[in-house]
Parts: C-alpha cells; sequence; structure tokens
C-alpha cells in the first residue's frame, strides 16, 4: 500500500509539474491479477482496484492499517469498469456486470474478486473510509429489480445536467449516499459526459467539509482530461489519462476539460454527506 501525505495549499501553489503529479496523481491502479492501493492522509481515504484475471483476489489490510482484516474500522464503495465479475463478502457471492457498484460496510472480514472471464477481466475500483458503525452491505445497479441484497439507483438519484451549448452535458448517478445506501461518511457516484461535451463541474466549487477524489476513464489512448485543481485564486492542472484517479483537497476545485468526451467516478469522505453543501466558485472568478 503507497501512502500519500496530507496537502498544505500555501505550499501547493509552489509545486512544480513533477510535484503534482506525485502527490496527487494515481496511476497504473488496473493490473492484471493485482489488488493497488493507495492511502491518502487527506481524511483518510484509500484509493484502489482490484483486477482479477487468471486467479481470485483476496483483500489484505496490510501492516499500514494495523488491523485485523481491511474493513475491521473501515466501509467500501466498489464500481466495476471492465467485464463480468464476482464480490464475494465473508462467503457471499455479488455478481457484477459493467458499472455495477456495492456497498460493503464495516465488519465484513474476508472479500475476494473474481472475473467471469480472463480475457476480459472485471475492473474493481473502490473507495474506503473510516467507519464507526456497521450498515448493510448492498449491491448497486443502474437499473433492474431491486430485492433484499440488491439495490436500484433512484430516478431522483440521476440528475441531468449542463447542455451542450456549455460543452457540460452530463448525467450524475448517485450510488452511495443517504436515503439510498446508507454509510457512514462515504458518498460515490459516477457522471457520464454526452458526446460533444467536454467539461464536468464547471461552474466549479470546493466543500471543506469533505475531499474528493475522480477516476476518468472510458477514454481512448490518445485522449485526456486537463483537471484543474488548487484553490479557485491559485489554480493548477494535472493531465489525466485513461483510468488515472486524482486525490482533491477539501480547499481545492475539482473540474476538467477533456479532449473529447468521457466518464469518471467521485468518491466523497469527510464529516458532511450532503451531495449539494458546496461552496460555489464564480466562472469570472476563478485564476
Amino acid at each position: 500500500m503507497e501512502v500519500r501525505p496530507g496537502a498544505n495549499p500555501a505550499d501547493v501553489k509552489n509545486y512544480d509539474t513533477d510535484r503534482l503529479r506525485h502527490d496527487f496523481l494515481v496511476q497504473d491502479l488496473f493490473v492484471a491479477d493485482e489488488i493497488k492501493t493507495v492511502y491518502s492522509q487527506i481524511d483518510r481515504i484509500i484509493v484502489g482496484a482490484a483486477t482479477p484475471a487468471a486467479k481470485t483476489l483476496t483483500l489484505e489490510a496490510g501492516a499500514e492499517l494495523r488491523a485485523a482484516y481491511f474493513l475491521e474500522r473501515r466501509e467500501m464503495g466498489i464500481i466495476n469498469i471492465g467485464g463480468n465479475g464476482t464480490v464475494t463478502v465473508d462467503g457471499k457471492d455479488y455478481k457484477f456486470k459493467y458499472k455495477d457498484g456495492m456497498y460493503i460496510g464495516m465488519g465484513a472480514k474476508e472479500i475476494k474478486f473474481a472475473s467471469d472471464d480472463a480475457a476480459n477481466p472485471a475492473k474493481f475500483y473502490f473507495n474506503s473510509a473510516p467507519a464507526h458503525k456497521t450498515y448493510p452491505t448492498k449491491l448497486i445497479k443502474p437499473q433492474g429489480t431491486p430485492s433484499e441484497d440488491v439495490v436500484i439507483i433512484k430516478d431522483e438519484n440521476k440528475v441531468e445536467l449542463g447542455c451542450l451549448e456549455d460543452a457540460n452535458h452530463r448525467v450524475i448517478n448517485k450510488y452511495i449516499l443517504p436515503g439510498q445506501v446508507e454509510s457512514c461518511q462515504l458518498v460515490m457516484g459516477m457522471t457520464a459526459l454526452k458526446p460533444g461535451s467536454v467539461w464536468n463541474t464547471m461552474p466549479c466549487h470546493t466543500h471543506d467539509r469533505r475531499m474528493e477524489v475522480y477516476l476518468y476513464f472510458d477514454m481512448p489512448e490518445d485522449a485526456f482530461v486537463m483537471h484543474y485543481m488548487g484553490e479557485p485564486q491559485e489554480t493548477r492542472h494535472i493531465v489525466m489519462r485513461n483510468e488515472q484517479a486524482v486525490i482533491s483537497p477539501s480547499w481545492s476545485i475539482h473540474s476538467g476539460s477533456g479532449s473529447r468526451a468521457y466518464t469518471f467516478i467521485w468518491g466523497m469522505v469527510g464529516e458532511n454527506q450532503d451531495f449539494d453543501d458546496m461552496d460555489g466558485v464564480r466562472n469570472q472568478d476563478i485564476m
């Protein structure tokens, strides 16, 4: 497990490109038959991915957590961006298709990842946060029929925003949040841009009560996203490629413009789960 320190805005405004990428960019998450994890000391989030191909992968706590098992004091959200697969939680199998998600509550001891087809492996992207209470484990699907263990994303949590004229026409799918899938502090979802739109989260915002991580995907090899970060009057950028993540401290904006449309997963951790609790920044105030 890689450990990343916190970040002070007074220091970050002096970072060069290499330092920005070293501290905030998360690369090479999806490696066949490996679980990759990055522990950020910013609100103690763990960003990771499991890519089972020829074998089943078991999530271990690692020495960094000083825990008997990974979710001894934590909760986790998962979204699959690859082929079909299975997540097994304490002996119970949950079948995943593309863009299916999951919430696993604190206390789950054994978590395993497997793919249906080694040639088209599942890509299980996850965020994990410290937890103080156990909530039920749920499989989350964009559509289908709900059951005791399966939650279907509600219509009110599929939000269409923006317009093509502003190049920010997009659909937000909220997977984990109060009123749909309960958690201690983790909020998680996915935003897909419509063809011809390239801007996300613009006008931009900050939220002092929680940090956020983006994972950009659904991009061809030659595409990129210019991800903007920093204080609103001290903005910086990081060039993002397909299936790369970026860490955003609570004081930082987090917005992007791509060379073409793309999709991104967002995960938030902090003391406030109110999705609309944001400190907006006017376009004319960005520097």
